[in-house]
């Protein structure tokens, strides 16, 4: 049976969809999650998709996190259930405090729209498993506020602890330390600003870079007891 992967519906979000199809190319089953509802639905691991989740309102992510649902994704990502936050979902969960730092507005203060080059820095996740130390990857990205922002006690705890798992080859919107993405202490999960999504096919003209997410994934919950 091929494992479940759920993926979360906010107000507002807009890649829901885009992810249950990379999901479905990489050998999973999608399941759809509702954000009102606190029930996983004994998935195996979750995403939380792109978009503007209740318009962005306070702050981008801010209302989303407290939704039911995220109250049974803390508790599932505290028992190790991999989490996978895109773009709005790593808003939702730095807002969750599951994640450290803030996403910010763009440094240009617009919207940024571009295929963003990725060094992969870690690969001690669940997420990156399967990728190669410094492998550059092309993965698009599409955000106005992506600039990540943490406190030199945080930022130098990421360093030293290898939580930094994507840096930007060319920064696009002016995050500390050229961030695109990280993880927890123990490597179940991870948030980035691009779309892995947005790369499982070779079809649109772009790279299928993204599919090593599910990949990465799979094979850790492959020798999963």
């Amino acid at each position: 049976m091929a494992p479940r992967i759920g993926v979360v519906t906010f107000p507002g979000t807009l890649d829901d969809q885009d992810a249950a199809r990379a999901i479905r190319l990489g050998g999973a089953e999608p399941v759809s999650l509702w954000h009102a509802s606190a029930d996983l639905q004994g998935v195996d691991a979750v995403i939380l998709p792109g978009g503007f989740s209740y318009g962005d309102y306070l702050r981008a992510g801010a209302i989303a996190a407290l939704s039911p649902v995220m109250a049974a994704v803390r508790g599932a990502a505290g028992k190790g259930m991999p989490v996978l936050g895109i773009c709005n979902g790593f808003q939702v969960l730095c807002e969750s405090h599951l994640l450290p730092g803030t996403l910010m507005r763009n440094e240009q203060r617009r919207f940024r729209c571009s295929v963003q080059e990725l060094v992969v820095e870690s690969i001690d996740t669940v997420w990156t498993c399967n990728f190669k130390p410094q492998q550059r990857i092309q993965i698009p990205a599409k955000h106005g506020e992506g600039n990540y922002v943490a406190d030199k006690a945080a930022l130098e705890q990421l360093e030293a602890n290898n939580q930094v798992v994507f840096r930007y080859a060319r920064n696009p919107n002016g995050s500390e330390h050229d961030i695109a993405g990280v993880t927890n202490e123990t490597g179940n999960v991870v948030g980035l600003m691009p779309h892995p999504e947005h790369a499982v096919e070779s079809l649109t003209g772009g790279s299928t870079d993204g599919l090593g997410f599910v990949s990465s994934v799979l094979r850790f919950l492959s020798v999963q007891v």
